[in-house]
């Protein structure tokens, strides 16, 4: 029953009306016990204010390390968590642990400013029922305030069923905590749906990014979502920066913050330096 659950929803992820078939060979994310055998970790990757360099936020990004086959990269076993099912506990794994995490940075400085942190979730997360209660109760039980906490959803996730997306990003939103949608300009969002979800952040796809400085196709891109962004209100995140070339192109463009190498790789949560006003930008 797991391997047809799989390649069910393998099949909608992939434009329906097919066959597929789920196999051992295909089944490579990690379950449940994963969790247990405490082989999942998480980094953390500074989000950047543009016109201060001070981290804004730190986005948490789990990793998994396996017992023979080592460090297994996000891209290889997030998609199989998510057709398995597995995603769900994983899910709420990484936001307690975040919440816990950022609880504890923030007892051990004081004098520092808040820290807020970002956490990723998945489709299955979002269509879940009583999502909001879930997660308030996670926060509850870290001690966090909502406010601590930016919650992120791709574009593809927000448009495979979009009016469902609408309610629960309206729910979460009344719970106080932020959104973002994550790898905007890879999906196919529609305006008329952008204008209706109440988002806080648009985070711009690496794909953009990268050929910022070098491609005037993507810089007419990228233009062109900050000041649609902007004309919505809404924040703008550049991600995977990793040239001061690319970071001068997006603050002449008025790009709010951005991550990526230049600033930072994923690092431990310690690593986190208590002053935040750390990251050096160009003059």
């Amino acid at each position: 029953m797991r391997r047809a659950d799989e390649a069910l929803y393998r099949a909608k992820r992939e434009g329906r009306s097919r066959v597929l078939l789920a196999t051992d060979s295909r089944t490579r994310g990690p379950d449940s016990a994963a969790i247990e055998r405490d082989e999942l970790t998480l980094l953390y990757q500074p989000i950047v204010g543009l016109t201060t360099g001070e981290y804004v936020c730190v986005e948490a990004l789990v990793r998994w390390r396996h017992p023979e086959r080592g460090e297994v990269p996000p891209a290889e076993f997030i998609p199989a968590a998510e057709e398995t099912g597995a995603i769900i506990p994983i899910g709420t794994w990484v936001l307690e642990e975040a919440c816990r995490q950022v609880r504890r940075w923030s007892d051990e400085h004081p004098a520092g400013p808040p820290l807020r942190v970002s956490v990723n979730l998945s489709p299955r997360q979002l269509a879940r029922p009583h999502l909001p209660r879930s997660i308030s109760a996670v926060l509850a039980r870290a001690g966090v305030a909502p406010s601590s906490v930016c919650l992120e959803v791709t574009e593809g996730t927000v448009m495979e069923y979009p009016e469902r997306a609408i309610e629960a990003l309206d729910e979460l939103r009344e719970l106080g905590v932020g959104l973002a949608i994550d790898d905007f300009g890879t999906g196919y969002s529609s305006l008329s749906y952008l204008k209706r979800f109440h988002v806080d952040w648009l985070k711009i796809d690496r794909s953009f990014v990268e050929g910022i400085d070098r491609d005037g196709s993507d810089l007419a891109i990228v233009a062109a979502i900050v000041d649609l962004a902007h004309s919505l209100g809404l924040t703008v995140v550049a991600e995977g920066v990793e040239r001061p070339e690319q970071l001068d192109q997006l603050r002449a463009l008025g790009c709010d913050m951005a991550q990526g190498f230049y600033f930072s790789v994923p690092v431990s949560l310690d690593a986190v330096a208590p002053a935040v006003a750390t990251v050096g930008l160009p003059a």
